[in-house]
């Protein structure tokens, strides 16, 4: 049994604070969730599971956003969601585990994907563990990213910042701030070439009330001159800016999933390979090298096989490492449409992204091989094999 996407969507990509902010998460995914039936003609009691991937879940998000989501959308209440949390690669491990359902014969279709909404990440305290705690200070954590609360055994050496494993990454595989800021610069100029020949447009859904006319943070206009006056975040020597970092990000994605003959119509691709890769917290940017090598065994595929690979731009210094390290990929066939530099990063809705793009991409060209990759914080990487 093997598990084909019929169909891919995804909202634009708002900026923090941006045209998305006022839009509460599950209303983001239940967008998404709505569009996936609507494009497809299905009736939505077919679906045997929803899985949603979100990094947050400190706010309105909290309680199963997928059921939320799913009943906001409209589906029928016997129709189960369930929310998984891989941080950064959180939708890419809700089609994982989607893929695995249908395959081991648990489901014969699967609406899968992700949400986030950075802008609306609340800000909270730790509860005392005293019923009427003495007054005092209380340390305030913004839950939009990053560490929170974090356990002391772990050891410092580990729980370093995302920005300044970058600073690390680019420390150790000899990546100049030069060449990080190009990477940015090709993202920005790939992706706002790739809305105007309408190349995402078979994947956008729009949020009603917040149309978007492409993600909110690609900037056509920015230069390497204008990149290189960026002031470096994470070290005073540092290469790792604003510019050339993924950004907080807004939006929501769903993957039309299904066994062999479930659904009528072409699918846009077969998952062919899949894998887990974890690593040392401190350099956890180039985990998806292993984890993509292992999926394309797993999908009896080399890299010379490969047409097309989606990597989740996390940081340029990352990918750039990433890209390093499998000598034998052609750089020039990655994030050929833009990447998250540009385009966004919202952390749970990213990894149906990537997917779900290499998979229009697949069928645009009539046939081919993708990978579709992403690093996850705390030292995890995930990949998925596409084939048509």
């Amino acid at each position: 049994m093997s598990t084909y996407i019929h169909d891919a969507v995804r909202t634009p990509f708002g900026r923090a604070a941006g045209a998305l902010s006022g839009v509460r998460p599950d209303d983001l995914a239940a967008v998404a969730l709505k569009a996936i039936v609507e494009r497809s003609g299905l009736d939505p009691a077919r679906i045997d599971d929803v899985i949603l991937g979100d990094a947050n879940q400190a706010g309105e998000d909290n309680r199963n956003v997928a059921r939320m989501s799913a009943l906001l959308a409209g589906y029928p209440t016997s129709v189960p969601g369930v929310t998984v949390n891989r941080l950064c690669g959180s939708s890419v491990e809700s089609v994982i585990q989607g893929s695995r359902a249908i395959e081991a014969g648990d489901a014969r279709v699967i609406v899968a994907g992700g949400v986030e909404s950075m802008s609306r990440a609340p800000f909270v305290v730790e509860k005392s563990p005293r019923p009427w705690p003495a007054v005092g200070n209380q340390t305030l954590w913004n839950t939009a990213i990053g560490w929170r609360m974090t356990n002391r055994a772990l050891g410092t050496e580990w729980t370093i910042s995302n920005g300044e494993s970058a600073e690390k990454l680019a420390r150790i595989h000899g990546i100049s701030r030069e060449a990080q800021d190009a990477f940015a610069l090709r993202s920005h100029r790939l992706a706002a070439a790739a809305w105007e020949s309408g190349a995402y447009d078979a994947e956008i859904v729009q949020v009603p009330g917040h149309e978007l006319a492409r993600d909110e943070g690609i900037r056509s206009d920015t230069t390497l001159e204008r990149l290189a006056g960026l002031k470096a975040l994470f070290a005073a020597d540092g290469s790792v800016t604003a510019g050339n970092s993924s950004s907080i990000n807004d939006g929501a994605s769903a993957l039309l999933l299904a066994g062999e003959g479930e659904l009528d119509g072409e699918p846009l691709a077969r998952i062919a390979g899949r894998a887990a890769f974890g690593n040392d917290p401190d350099v956890f940017g180039v985990a998806p090298v292993e984890a993509a090598n292992r999926a394309l065994a797993r999908a009896g595929k080399a890299w010379a096989d490969v047409d097309l690979a989606e990597l989740n731009e996390a940081f340029a210094s990352q990918s750039l490492a990433c890209l390093q390290l499998w000598d034998e990929l052609d750089p020039e066939i990655v994030n050929i449409h833009g990447g998250a530099i540009a385009i966004g990063h919202p952390l749970g809705a990213s990894g149906g992204r990537i997917i779900g793009h290499a998979a229009h991409e697949l069928a645009r060209r009539g046939g081919g091989v993708a990978v579709a990759a992403l690093c996850i914080g705390v030292g995890q990487g995930l990949a998925v094999v596409l084939a048509r």
